[in-house]
């Protein structure tokens, strides 16, 4: 605690005179530094700034946020580019509670909102400009396209269906411009991280505007054995047919090569005992490559004064394929020698959407009413074929300089192959109605049918069923005055459980409900923005586990999620941008139906009142940037941000703790000329040793040493 007190200090050393500094000075010409600024990373409101005022996903009809009965945040352009972010899970930090589960050493996205982390492997809903992105496995999302995310905290089921209740993300993408714009970008980094990217933008005709942006990154890690890399090709079209019609494309491939590998140990549940560099795998395995391709389309129609519609379509297919060694989850190592066991997956996905919605806009007498109209409707199949050897690799001397010893020549044998296809339709409806300039009431409700089937060739057994689900939300806002905003929502979720029990019967669906209310504070410029939440979650059949073997999950019974949530980003003053963050989560297992077996005794464990794993009950973020202007009309900025996760528990028995950490990074830029930039960013400058996620005593996520990077944008 006294070093993180003396690290904490020399931040605040480091980023105090800057912060005295700009609130006594006034800027000689405040205009020259606004020009200088809005020349990098403008985004599509015209501000540079921390914060933004609406969101696209939130109720599909644009209404401002500080209107809208959901704790919403943003991590916007200018958020992602002075954090010098490279890919999703970097951003997860600056909202409040999120954290992270095991995401198996980077190789895709992995984590919970408000306690709640969706499926085991592939996490929570996910959403792409407003459609579902994260079924079946995927290669973790990439910066070089995103224009935005929008964090959606609370159910949001009434519109989009398959979310978890502590929330959903959608990633907004860049869109084309007329205007023609060209960047191009450098980074290198400790670790020989190595990346370049490009953003080209243009008019192909009076209507018709492209945008392709490009990436390719390799990098090793400070772990033994890691390395990985990537590429992404994201083109986008427009075309404005008239003023009333427009079609949209948006697409992207990406591809990681990376090891599967599932982290460190926990010796006898002691998590300081082995070194973090460690690599429990077989360094022979090789890579496993993701793959991803994705196409939307999108009609978006004026049919009216009062009347528009948007007809979609994506498409999305997605690969996981490779061999890796990895020790045996729930495994308690107790010597300085592990047996591992080898696995070749090859998992092949399809996914497709169809939505179409109808919004009118109108007044009843004195009352304003937007009304929304939709239909969706999807299919996903994806194939899963797995082989398994067990007792193939032997690590020795663990404590020392650990040796790798094949056990066996024997071949893999087929442990899994089965098909999966979910087949659904759903129909929502949203009201919004203005009873005053200070009265908004919000209801809205879908329906979902869905069909799942299930095909298991390894055993010659099927399974199927058909969830039914109605998903209401009904939302307040009372606007007191033009800064002040309360609020007060209640909706539910509906998620299907994929997969099968060890009798081979499928799951019922997760079902939750959740009731919030909060205050919402946007300044008179709009420059900055805060929200402050309470909520109460409550979810029933949800998975928290499998069995030793790995192939069959465990429903918990019921989980209940408690808290209280702070948000604020945006300008201080012409100076100064802030983004900051608190969470307090209490979570816990409401009703146990039958228990866990913990494998390290032999004994079942009921998990009710059990906390969930992975979610601290404090967590928070705070980052500053200051900014001026020189003398020979450039502009520089430099920030720190202090980041802060408390005590998780490691497991679903919760038979050992997470240690709290604090992590301290230095950002800055120089915008050398208008076309011109540099940025230098280091990421835990205090070298802080800790565990980020966990999946029981056998693999625990070790966090990221620090390490630096230098980046140079070029536009012309």
């Amino acid at each position: 605690m006294q070093k993180r007190f003396y690290q904490l200090l020399l931040t605040i050393h480091i980023c105090l005179p800057a912060i005295l500094l700009s609130a006594g000075q006034k800027s000689s010409d405040p205009t020259k530094l606004s020009s200088i600024l809005v020349t990098s990373d403008l985004e599509e409101d015209g501000s540079k700034n921390y914060y933004k005022t609406n969101a696209s996903s939130v109720t599909r009809t644009d209404t401002p946020l500080f209107e809208t009965s959901q704790s919403v945040q943003i991590v916007t352009q200018n958020t992602l580019s002075d954090l010098n972010v490279v890919k999703l899970d970097d951003t997860l930090d600056y909202v409040s509670g999120i954290s992270r589960q095991n995401n198996f050493g980077g190789v895709w996205d992995n984590f919970a909102i408000r306690g709640f982390a969706g499926h085991e492997n592939s996490g929570i809903s996910l959403l792409r400009n407003g459609f579902a992105d994260n079924r079946g496995y995927n290669a973790p999302r990439d910066a070089a396209s995103i224009e935005s995310i929008e964090f959606l905290k609370g159910p949001s089921g009434s519109l989009y269906g398959n979310t978890e209740p502590g929330g959903t993300i959608n990633v907004v993408t860049k869109k084309p411009k007329f205007i023609s714009e060209n960047n191009l970008e450098f980074k290198i980094g400790s670790n020989d991280f190595y990346r370049v990217a490009t953003d080209f933008t243009g008019s192909l005709s009076d209507s018709i505007a492209y945008r392709l942006n490009l990436a390719a990154e390799k990098k090793k890690s400070s772990r033994n054995y890691i390395q990985s890399e990537r590429y992404v090709i994201a083109p986008a079209l427009l075309w404005n047919i008239n003023d009333t019609t427009q079609i949209s494309y948006n697409g992207e491939y990406i591809r990681q090569d990376a090891p599967l590998e599932r982290g460190i140990v926990a010796i006898n549940e002691d998590v300081d005992v082995i070194d973090h560099k460690l690599f429990f795998g077989n360094p022979d395995d090789g890579d496993v490559t993701l793959e991803n391709y994705t196409h939307q389309l999108k009609l978006e129609q004026k049919l009216s004064e009062n009347w528009s519609s948007k007809i979609g379509l994506a498409y999305k297919t997605g690969t996981l394929q490779g061999i890796a060694s990895e020790v045996k989850p729930f495994v308690n190592v107790t010597t300085d020698s592990v047996k591992l066991r080898t696995r070749y997956r090859d998992y092949d996905s399809e996914d497709f959407t169809f939505q179409v919605d109808v919004k009118n806009t109108s007044d009843i007498g004195s009352l304003q009413n937007t009304l929304l109209l939709g239909v969706e409707s999807y299919r996903y199949k994806i194939d899963s074929v797995l082989y398994n050897l067990n007792n193939s690799i032997q690590i020795d001397n663990l404590y020392t300089t650990p040796t790798y010893t094949k056990l066996s020549n024997e071949h893999l044998s087929l442990s899994t192959n089965k098909h999966e296809e979910q087949k659904a339709i759903a129909l929502f409806a949203q009201d919004e109605l203005s009873l005053s300039d200070s009265l908004k009431i919000l209801v809205g409700l879908r329906y979902d049918d869905i069909e799942m089937n299930i095909i298991d060739y390894k055993n010659n057994t099927s399974a199927s069923q058909n969830n039914y689900a109605l998903s209401p939300r009904a939302g307040i806002t009372y606007i007191i005055t033009p800064s002040l905003a309360w609020y007060a929502t209640s909706g539910s979720s509906f998620r299907p459980n994929s997969g099968v029990d060890i009798n081979g019967n499928s799951f019922d669906p997760e079902e939750g409900i959740s009731f919030e209310t909060g205050l919402k504070f946007e300044s008179e410029d709009k420059n900055i923005g805060a929200t402050i939440s309470l909520y109460k979650i409550d979810k029933k059949n949800v998975l928290t586990a499998s069995d030793p073997d790995g192939k069959y999950s465990i429903a918990a019974g019921e989980v209940g999620s408690t808290g209280l949530e702070f948000d604020i980003n945006g300008k201080i003053n012409e100076n100064i941008k802030i983004s900051a963050n608190y969470a307090y989560t209490k979570t816990e297992v409401t009703k146990d139906t039958g228990g866990i077996k913990d494998w390290a005794t032999g004994e079942v464990v009921n998990l009710e009142g059990k906390a969930l794993s992975n979610i601290p009950k404090h967590s928070g973020g705070l980052f500053l940037m200051w900014e001026n202007y020189l003398s020979n009309n450039s502009a520089y900025g430099i920030g720190s941000n202090i980041l802060y996760t408390g005590e998780r528990k490691a497991n679903y028995i919760n038979s050992f703790t997470l240690d709290s950490y604090i992590t301290v990074g230095l950002n800055s830029y120089w915008q050398a000329t208008e076309d011109l930039k540099f940025s230098f960013n280091i990421s835990n400058l205090f070298d802080e040793e800790y565990i980020a996620s966990s999946y029981d005593r056998s693999w625990l996520t070790p966090g990221s040493t620090r390490s630096y990077t230098l980046s140079m944008a070029y536009k012309f």
